[in-house]
């Protein structure tokens, strides 16, 4: 699946759209070189380093990436991958439906309240709009503690901590029904 969609929150209508690896790299280097960005592992990243990155996973039969628009501005980096060929080949046995993600809220220096719930939501919501995701794999880095806090929120479950080659991570998982019980409750 590769549309757009448009999701309703507290903070306002999301759309998610295919990212254009050409048009949206300057926006995407604002973001994962900024401090605040220091998980995605980017901070020295040159434009046209960025733009070669998301030009290989929009290229990919296994990777995919979106941009997360709010009235029409970018807030957020999705990314979906087939854990069974990227990410995490060899570090856990995949189950059919399982579908890997990351995702980035823009930098901001004013929060606002509930934001990145919202695009948690948003990015989990247009995950599981395919109907063939069962399961939302996602392994953030363990001392990102934030970003578990989030997951734990959206219904992810921790299952254990694996060694990446650039990152010792938090292996989780979240199926349809965590999701849909962890954000109507």
């Amino acid at each position: 699946m590769t549309t757009s969609t448009s999701t309703s929150t507290a903070v306002g209508t999301f759309t998610v759209r295919p990212l254009d690896p050409v048009e949206d790299a300057p926006v995407l280097h604002r973001w994962v070189t900024h401090p605040k960005s220091a998980f995605w592992m980017m901070q020295e990243a040159k434009l046209h380093d960025v733009e070669r990155e998301y030009m290989a996973i929009v290229a990919s039969d296994h990777h995919d990436a979106f941009l997360g628009l709010l009235d029409g501005e970018p807030v957020f980096l999705m990314e979906r991958y087939d854990p069974r060929y990227v990410e995490l080949v060899g570090l856990y046995e995949p189950q059919p439906g399982d579908v890997g993600m990351h995702f980035l809220v823009a930098p901001s220096d004013t929060p606002v309240h509930g934001f990145t719930r919202a695009v948690i939501t948003t990015v989990m919501e247009h995950l599981f709009a395919d109907p063939a995701t069962e399961r939302v794999v996602v392994e953030p880095d363990v001392n990102n503690t934030a970003v578990h806090a989030l997951n734990e929120a959206v219904g992810f479950v921790p299952v254990r901590e694996i060694q990446k080659p650039e990152k010792k991570a938090l292996l989780s998982f979240c199926t349809r029904e965590q999701f849909t019980k962890a954000v109507t409750a």
